[in-house]
């Protein structure tokens, strides 16, 4: 699944080493906080670029949180985990390919990572998950708080923090 766009100049990706012509309108935390490399070997757990299972108990889906940047037409997202329960996430991956999902009513998760660039930790943010059509990653709805991302998510952010959000990775 691929949610990466661009805009305005860009430069070389520290995430990826290559050179990018515009600036990415998606940041992408490739795995949960509660992932490691040695749990791939692990026969109950499992991580793809859309889900992530942790030893059989702990289950993720990976979604976009999106941030309009004010007087422009771009969205700005990071590609963030949230965790599900194990009904909510049996139903993601039942109706992972079915057509019509996206009528499907929110589910509640905690977002699951640290995002760069926020004095306050993102970790354990509450959220609802929101499926969208086959082929679209899920978006990221965080509960209405004075938390920074919260807001911005609510409000938007300037041109100029976008930027700032996304040079030091290009």
């Amino acid at each position: 699944m691929t949610d990466v766009q661009g805009v305005g100049p860009g430069g070389r990706c520290t995430a990826c080493g290559s050179e990018h012509a515009e600036l990415p309108t998606v940041m992408d935390i490739p795995t949960p906080l509660f992932w490691s490399p040695e749990m791939a070997t692990d026969e109950v757990s499992e991580l793809t670029s859309d889900l992530c299972v942790v030893y059989g108990e702990h289950f993720f889906v990976h979604a976009l949180i999106e941030i309009p940047v004010m007087g422009h037409d771009t969205v700005f997202a990071w590609g963030a985990w949230a965790s599900l329960s194990a009904d909510s996430f049996r139903r993601t991956v039942d109706d992972w390919d079915r057509p019509g999902r996206e009528d499907s009513p929110p589910m509640f998760g905690w977002l699951s990572v640290e995002l760069p660039g926020y004095a306050e930790s993102t970790l354990n943010l509450k959220t609802m998950v929101h499926t969208r059509a086959v082929g679209l990653r899920p978006w990221l709805e965080l509960e209405p708080s004075d938390h920074p991302l919260a807001v911005e998510q609510r409000t938007g952010i300037s041109w100029e923090t976008y930027v700032e959000r996304v040079s030091p990775r290009v």
